[in-house]
C-alpha cells in the first residue's frame, strides 16, 4: 500500500505538536511503567492511544517474543497500527525496554479529538498505516498458514486474509521452518493448520474464526442503533462510509467476505481519475476504508445479509448469517453483483480448488509457471490475464461472443492482444473439469469450429455474468425483471437513490440503471449521504418521542 504516503522513516520520527499533546492530556491520564511491562499483548482489544512522555517502548514480534524490527519508540513518538482506527485486536505487543512515563488515552477519546484535529489525524493515519503496510511486507506477521496449498479451507483464508489487508506468513509443509512450527505447536507437520501467536492453533478454522480472533466483526448483534447500515462493502459502501463518518453519522458497513468487493480483486484499474499510472483496486478500497475508519465508520467482515425487516418505531433490521441482527435508523444497500456459476458439471468440486473468481496474489500462486484458463469479456477479466501472464506460463482467455470491442476497454483489449503470453478465443466455452482432489485440465469447445481442446491448467478463472445480491431484502423494495434495485420518483423515492421503502436507499452496481464503473460506484455512495442526512433530519422529532 503505497498511499497514504510519506516515508515512514520521516513519518514516525514526526512528533505530534505541542498542542496535540496538551489536548491529549485533557483527555488522558498518564501512567508509569516499568522495564519490561507490557503495555498490550498480542491479541488483546485496542483500548488505549499510547504516547511516550519518557524512557523506551519496543514493539513485540508475535513469533519470537522478541523485538520487532531495529528500532524503538522514545519520547514524543507513539505507539499502534491501523487497528487502533477499528477498535480490533492488536497484531503485535508492545513492552517497555526501561522505565517510562506514558500517556494513555482512551480510543473514543482520541477518535474524537482526531475528528476534531485533522492536522493531528493526518501524522497518526499517515505511521499508522505505514506500520500496517510494513507488517504486510514483511514475515513476521502474527498470523501463520501452513499447508495452503493442501486444504481448500486454508486457501479460502488465505485469500480472505489478502483481500482484508490482514498480515500472514504462508509457510508450505515439509520445509524447515514449518516443521519448527508444527513443533512449537505441537501438532503433526504434515498437517495444515493456522496459528495465531507463537503458540495457539485455531481448531477448524474458517474465515469468520480468523475476523473474530482479530476483531474484525465487531459491531453487530448488540444493541446499538445506528443511524446508517451500509450493507457491502464495495467502492460504493465505502464511500458511503466515508461520507457517512464525516458527517458525523453512527455507521457500520457489513461485508460478506472483503472490504472491496469484486473491485478489490481487480489488480490494476488505469481509467480511475487521480491515478495516471493507475491502481489496484485493493489499495484504492483501502484508502477509503481508512478514511472511513479515520472519521468513525466500523466495519464487519465476512457477514452476510439474509433477511430485512423494519421495526415499529420505523428503524430497519437485518438478520445476518449467524443469526444476529443489527438495526438502523436508515438503511443503504451496496451489495454490487457477483459472478455467475457456470453450468457445467463438478465445477463445485473445484471452487477453491482450481476454481476461482478472483485473480489476487494467492489464487495467482496456485499456477505459477503452468497455463492459466480466464473465462469472461469484460474488463474484470481482461485485467485478471494481464495480472497472471506476469508468473503463468501462458494465459488463454475464453469469450462466448465473436468479439470484445463491446464489453470491453480498447486499451485493455489492446494490450491483451499484443501481449505474446495471452491467447483471446472467441467463440469459445469450458464444457469440462478434470482432475481428483485438485483440478489438473479443462475441455473447451470452438463453437464456430465445432472442436473441443484439452488445457492442462490448475487455475480457472471465472468471471462471467453479473447477478444482483438482493435475495435478503425480503420483498421490502421493488426490483427489476433482473433483480437489480428499482430507484427514483418513478418507484416513489424522494430522490434518485431511494427505493420504494422511504428510508431504504441503493448505490452502485446493484441499482437499476446505474453505470457498472468504480468511479460511478464511488460517486453515488459519496452523493447519497446528503439525501440520508436529510431523512434523518425529517424523522428525528418522531424518533425522538418514541
Amino acid at each position: 500500500m503505497e498511499s497514504l504516503a510519506v516515508d515512514l522513516r520521516t513519518a514516525a520520527r514526526t512528533p505530534l505538536e505541542e498542542a496535540h499533546v496538551a489536548a491529549m492530556r485533557e483527555v488522558g491520564d498518564v501512567r508509569d511503567y516499568a522495564a519490561g511491562e507490557m503495555l498490550i499483548r498480542l491479541g488483546d482489544p485496542i483500548e488505549t492511544f499510547f504516547w511516550v512522555e519518557s524512557g523506551e517502548v519496543e514493539a513485540v514480534n508475535p513469533i519470537t517474543g522478541g523485538r520487532y524490527g531495529e528500532a524503538t519508540l522514545g519520547p514524543t513518538q507513539f505507539f499502534g497500527e491501523i487497528t487502533f482506527l477499528s477498535g480490533g485486536r492488536s497484531l503485535m505487543g508492545a513492552r517497555c525496554c526501561q522505565d517510562s512515563r506514558i500517556l494513555c488515552v482512551p480510543r473514543p477519546a482520541m477518535l474524537e479529538l482526531m475528528s476534531r484535529i485533522p492536522e493531528m489525524s493526518d501524522i497518526i493515519v499517515t505511521v499508522l498505516a505505514g506500520r500496517r503496510r510494513r507488517l504486510l511486507e514483511s514475515n513476521e506477521a502474527a498470523l501463520t498458514i501452513l499447508g495452503a496449498d493442501r486444504s481448500r479451507e486454508l486457501r479460502r483464508i488465505a485469500a480472505f486474509a489478502n483481500r482484508n489487508r490482514i498480515p500472514v506468513r504462508m509457510l508450505d509443509l515439509e520445509t524447515p521452518e514449518a516443521e519448527a512450527e508444527a513443533q512449537t505447536c505441537s501438532i503433526l507437520p504434515s498437517e495444515p493448520a493456522v496459528i495465531f501467536g507463537k503458540h495457539d492453533t485455531i481448531e477448524d478454522p474458517t474465515p469468520r474464526k480468523i475476523a473474530e480472533r482479530l476483531g474484525l466483526d465487531m459491531g453487530q448483534g448488540g444493541t446499538e442503533l445506528f443511524d446508517v447500515l451500509i450493507v457491502g462493502g464495495g467502492p460504493a459502501g465505502i464511500a458511503a462510509g466515508v461520507y457517512a463518518g464525516a458527517e458525523g453519522m453512527s455507521a457500520l458497513v457489513v461485508e460478506d467476505l472483503a472490504i472491496g468487493g469484486q473491485a478489490g480483486t481487480s489488480s490494476r484499474i488505469e481509467n480511475y481519475m487521480g491515478f495516471p499510472t493507475g491502481i489496484s483496486g485493493g489499495d484504492l478500497c483501502w484508502r477509503g476504508e481508512v478514511q472511513a475508519m479515520k472519521f468513525g465508520t466500523r466495519f464487519a467482515v465476512p457477514r452476510r445479509a439474509r433477511a430485512l425487516a423494519t421495526r415499529p418505531d420505523g428503524s430497519f433490521c437485518v438478520t445476518l448469517d449467524d443469526g444476529s441482527e443489527v438495526c438502523a435508523r436508515s438503511l443503504v444497500i451496496a451489495t454490487g453483483v457477483q459472478y455467475r456459476q457456470l453450468p457445467i458439471d463438478r465445477l463445485a468440486d473445484f471452487e477453491g480448488a482450481g476454481v476461482y473468481y478472483a485473480a489476487t496474489d494467492v489464487e495467482a500462486r496456485y499456477c505459477r509457471d503452468s497455463d492459466a484458463v480466464v473465462i469472461g469479456g469484460g474488463n474484470s477479466a481482461g485485467q485478471a490475464a494481464m495480472y497472471l501472464a506476469r508468473t503463468a506460463a501462458h494465459v488463454h482467455v475464453l469469450v462466448r461472443g465473436p468479439s470484445l470491442a463491446a464489453s470491453m476497454s480498447d486499451y485493455l483489449l489492446s494490450r491483451l492482444e499484443r501481449n505474446s503470453k495471452v491467447t483471446i478465443h472467441y467463440a469459445s466455452e469450458m464444457t469440462a473439469l478434470e482432475g481428483g482432489g485438485h483440478l489438473d485440465a479443462v475441455v473447451v469447445r470452438d463453437k464456430t469450429a465445432g472442436k473441443h481442446r484439452r488445457i492442462e491448467t490448475r487455475g480457472v478463472f471465472v468471471m462471467v455474468g453479473a447477478a444482483p445480491n438482493t435475495a435478503w431484502l425480503s420483498d421490502l423494495v421493488a426490483l427489476d425483471d433482473k433483480g437489480f434495485v428499482r430507484t427514483g420518483v418513478k418507484v416513489g423515492g424522494g430522490s434518485v437513490y431511494e427505493t420504494s421503502h422511504r428510508g431504504i436507499f441503493a448505490v452502485g452496481d446493484v441499482r437499476a440503471g446505474s453505470v457498472k464503473r468504480v468511479a460511478s460506484a464511488v460517486g453515488e455512495g459519496s452523493v447519497v449521504m446528503s439525501r440520508v442526512w436529510e431523512y434523518l433530519d425529517a424523522i428525528a422529532p418522531a424518533m425522538a418521542a418514541e
